[in-house]
């Protein structure tokens, strides 16, 4: 399962369900995907056919909202 946490220019957010405790965010579009730490920051951990301004981009978009990402892990993760 993974559940998309939210859409933005292109790119779909989602956690993947079975995975490692760590607080991390997958990202996915038409180009490629990857994957980001969240905490203790921001941190790219691997990505496949992303270009560079991509991977610039999304890593913004996730420092945006990294509070509500962290807050929607702990909703979902904690329900388990």
């Amino acid at each position: 399962m993974s559940p998309t946490i939210f859409r933005k220019k292109g790119y779909r957010f989602y956690f993947l369900s079975n995975e490692e405790n760590r607080i991390h965010i997958h990202v996915e579009c038409e180009d490629g995907e990857a994957k980001f730490w969240i905490e203790p920051i921001v941190a790219l951990v691997v990505y496949y056919e992303l270009k560079p301004y991509q991977l610039n981009e999304i890593q913004r978009i996730v420092e945006k909202h990294k509070d509500e990402i962290i807050k929607k892990w702990k909703e979902y993760f904690g329900k388990r």
